[in-house]
């Protein structure tokens, strides 16, 4: 019985750095389809569900860029 419950409370704990994980690889793999020019801005930005009020493709690529930047290892990467 004991575990039982020590089963489930790992795999409770487990799935939600999963998720984490996932949302992450996500972010990470548009920002690089979007530097590759794979993606537009107004794309990417649709995709990572972010909140983007402008319609403008200037605007919308300063957005992502700063977006992207902050999941960069490396300061010099310029998108």
């Amino acid at each position: 019985m004991k575990y039982l419950l020590l089963l489930t409370f790992f795999l409770g704990l487990s799935i939600p750095s999963e998720a984490v994980t996932t949302r992450m690889f996500k972010v990470l793999d548009t920002c690089a389809r979007y530097r590759l020019k794979e993606k537009t801005a107004l794309v990417a930005i649709k995709e990572l569900k972010l909140k983007y009020e402008g319609k403008d493709e200037s605007e919308a690529e300063l957005f992502i860029k700063l977006y992207c930047s902050v999941f960069t290892p490396n300061e010099k990467v310029d998108f």
